[in-house]
């Protein structure tokens, strides 16, 4: 099961307010859903944008996928840079040099591409 943050439309015809929730992916929009995560109202002068950062941090931490609009809400709500800086750093590797395999099968490919073009030499020759 893949869990999205995503939207949830609440609120009168023309008057939409919307719930950030964790919901299965295959649920309907409006559907079911696991838990309520945040509120985004868009037509109140500034919108308004409320997040549970505790909620939205451990949703994340278990790998939950946010929608495009939901990553910017959190964006703007500042969870998204927590969540950010509380992610494992990639390991660089400290090597610049090719592994030793590719080094190993580079001469081999080679050998057998001049083996090749002799044979066919000599094909044409006799």
């Amino acid at each position: 099961m893949s869990v999205k943050l995503r939207l949830m439309r609440v609120g009168k015809k023309k008057q939409p307010t919307y719930r950030i929730v964790a919901a299965d992916s295959r649920s309907p929009r409006d559907g079911r859903f696991i838990e309520i995560v945040g509120t985004y109202a868009p037509r109140s002068e500034p919108s308004a944008i409320t997040v549970k950062n505790e909620k939205a941090l451990a949703w994340l931490a278990k790998g939950a996928q946010p929608t495009e609009t939901v990553r910017k809400l959190l964006e703007i709500s500042g969870v998204w840079s927590e969540y950010e800086a509380t992610r494992l750093p990639k390991k660089t590797s400290d090597r610049t040099r090719p592994a030793r395999a590719s080094k190993v099968a580079v001469p081999r490919k080679k050998a057998a591409a001049v083996a090749a073009v002799a044979s066919a030499s000599d094909a044409e020759e006799g």
